[in-house]
């Protein structure tokens, strides 16, 4: 991911990109979502990321937050959905 996460253009965009990479990813794998290129994310983001997390639940595949801003993790916190995420640091090149 790069740029926002927002309503003008996270929505769609960002749903197709996930779930093309879901549709690739096996049962029983983690899909790790790189966000260290993403400056912010707003509900529209956020939602986008918690109904591929429920599509990806149910295919048994984990939904793998890598590098999420301090913006994100603090819109996480605020909405009570940080449980519901694995976040993760990006290993050190």
């Amino acid at each position: 991911m790069s740029g926002e996460m927002d309503y003008g253009r996270a929505s769609e965009r960002l749903r197709a990109s996930l779930l093309a990479a879901l549709d690739e990813t096996p049962s029983g794998s983690n899909l790790v979502v790189d966000l260290r290129n993403s400056s912010f994310c707003d509900s529209t983001g956020l939602n986008v990321l918690l109904a591929v997390r429920l599509r990806a639940l149910h295919r048994g595949v984990h939904l793998v937050l890598a590098a999420p801003s301090h913006q994100m993790i603090r819109l996480l916190e605020f909405t009570g959905s940080a449980d519901l995420f694995t976040c993760v640091p990006l290993p050190a090149e």
